[in-house]
């Protein structure tokens, strides 16, 4: 939630069993819309129907490096699991994966890292909001 609050979000869906602490989430917690749903297809849906392009920040055989990607205005950046990351199922309601790239070991950065990686690139593309 603060990363989201730093980065100028508006809305944050939860699925699953997520917790926030307000301690740590600062004074976003007061400005950001936190929504719960349980399960993450039936979100995927609205926002595309709602005109969202949803990017999923995954490490897929299509994935784009987030360093060459342009966001589209109107994105919804999908976040998967720390350790599952997102689901086939989910993937098939995704428009387009992009990646962080990775120069050593593990793989991949953890979800809170590579989601603040990926705000801070979209904010960096559109830096007026």
């Amino acid at each position: 939630m603060r990363t989201a609050g730093c980065c100028g979000v508006a809305r944050l869906i939860a699925c699953g069993n997520a917790n926030f602490d307000p301690k740590v989430a600062r004074n976003s917690a007061d400005t950001l819309v936190v929504e719960r749903r349980r399960t993450l297809v039936h979100v995927l849906r609205a926002l595309a129907a709602d005109g969202y392009t949803l990017v999923g920040l995954e490490q897929t055989s299509n994935s784009q490096n987030i360093h060459e990607y342009q966001f589209p205005r109107r994105t919804a950046l999908v976040i998967g699991n720390e350790r599952l990351g997102l689901s086939e199922d989910e993937l098939k309601h995704i428009h387009e994966c992009v990646e962080i790239p990775v120069w050593g070991t593990p793989h991949s950065y953890n979800v809170a890292a590579a989601t603040a990686m990926a705000l801070y690139e979209y904010c960096r593309q559109y830096p007026t909001g």
